[in-house]
């Protein structure tokens, strides 16, 4: 990896979805195997030049996930390398059956992305407010789960998803976002970033999407309080980093998970059962906890559902208090 971390909490000017639109339309170009199917939502994914540049390649399947989610299939069936759109709830919990059968358990290489990832779908209100997408497709075997958090960390794992042979998921922010890493920055999936670390670190801050600048925010409030913590992104959830995991834990004895998703089947999840399985550890969980969605601003929304760098530094000073 070759990461270039900006961290200024300073919102990007660009919409996120063109991290995914515009890579998508240089990969199309370069590779006639790429395929790409939609839920009338090209408008709002920023994706109309996809079917417009390659109409025999972008395919329009209308209000009906779970036929479309049948014709990404039979497109990778064919040997072609398909991503798969609509907001988070629809390409999740509307089409599960649908993709687990036809895609995953065929193995058929189908990338399913779903967007407005928890609070981001603000006003689109709780019906479309997906905070339990993740755990849907953390289920099926062998798949590929992410959840970036800028256009250059999407505009790069895009293009590995296409070159992985793999089958994923890959939730994102549609519209404004804060950025965190450089234009060119390169990752690795399955692989986390680790973005602050000394020898001095009481705790560790797990992280990834939306919650990786209030983790950024809770590490600079924590340094002014001197009490040191280390920060990783952990922007593929499936299959997690182990390694980096353990070793975290071992080091500062206390975990903190900060996630824009439910925790009693999210990021904390995942962490808490490599723990339990390689280091028990001291663990403080910082997401949605097990509630519905509902309308409203994301600042309110990530007020109401305790989503702030004030709610991680709450939680590493208690992780440190029960080493």
């Amino acid at each position: 990896m070759n990461v270039k971390l900006i961290g200024k909490h300073e919102k990007d000017s660009r919409a996120c979805r063109d991290g995914l639109a515009l890579t998508l339309n240089e990969m199309m170009a370069q590779d006639k195997s790429i395929c790409y199917v939609d839920c009338d939502l090209m408008g709002c994914i920023n994706t109309k030049q996809l079917r417009k540049n390659y109409p025999d390649r972008a395919f329009e399947a209308g209000i009906a996930e779970g036929n479309a989610a049948g014709v990404a299939a039979g497109l990778a069936a064919t040997g072609k390398k398909v991503f798969f759109h609509s907001f988070g709830t629809f390409s999740s919990r509307r089409c599960y059956d649908q993709i687990y059968m036809s895609a995953a358990y065929a193995g058929l290489t189908v990338h399913v992305l779903g967007s407005d990832a928890g609070v981001t779908a603000a006003f689109n209100g709780g019906t479309h407010m997906p905070f339990e997408d993740c755990a849907l497709y953390m289920s099926v075997p062998d798949a590929v789960v992410i959840d970036p958090v800028d256009y250059a960390q999407i505009n790069c794992l895009t293009k590995k998803l296409a070159a992985s042979g793999k089958f994923s998921y890959m939730r994102m922010i549609r519209k404004a976002f804060t950025t965190v890493y450089a234009d060119g920055s390169d990752f690795e999936i399955g692989k986390g970033v680790v973005l602050h670390e000394s020898d001095k670190d009481q705790a560790t801050i797990i992280t990834s999407g939306i919650m990786v600048d209030e983790s950024l925010k809770a590490y600079e409030a924590l340094q002014a309080e001197g009490i040191s913590v280390r920060v990783i992104d952990m922007f593929t959830w499936k299959p997690l980093d182990e390694e980096l995991v353990v070793k975290a834990a071992k080091e500062t004895g206390a975990i903190v998970t900060a996630e824009n998703h439910n925790v009693t089947c999210g990021l904390g999840s995942v962490v808490a059962n490599c723990l339990a399985k390689n280091a028990p550890t001291v663990q403080e969980f910082v997401g949605v906890q097990d509630r519905f969605g509902q309308v409203g601003p994301q600042d309110f929304l990530m007020d109401e559902y305790g989503l702030r760098a004030a709610n991680i530094v709450a939680a590493v000073k208690k992780a440190i208090a029960r080493k």
